[in-house]
């Protein structure tokens, strides 16, 4: 969404980031808000909205795996 996780961070080569604790806590509540609106307009649909958004974040879950295993050289099963 719109937050930048340490861990990507440090995929990317900033491994001694000029992050302060005072950054950190803004990307942690933007995540936390982030999360608050996302189970709010989830629960304003219903039950089968909720299916294909599973269904979908099973796809992109499953596509974001196979670009994993594609830079490192494994070709998808």
């Amino acid at each position: 969404m719109s937050t930048i996780t340490a861990g990507e961070l440090a995929a990317r080569g900033f491994v001694a980031s000029a992050t302060t604790r005072f950054d950190r806590t803004l990307l942690r509540t933007a995540s936390a808000i982030d999360a608050y609106v996302i189970a709010r307009v989830e629960l304003r649909h219903g039950a089968e909205w909720r299916r294909a958004m599973s269904a979908r974040a099973t796809a992109t879950g499953a596509r974001r795996d196979a670009e994993a295993l594609a830079a490192l050289g494994m070709p998808p099963r």
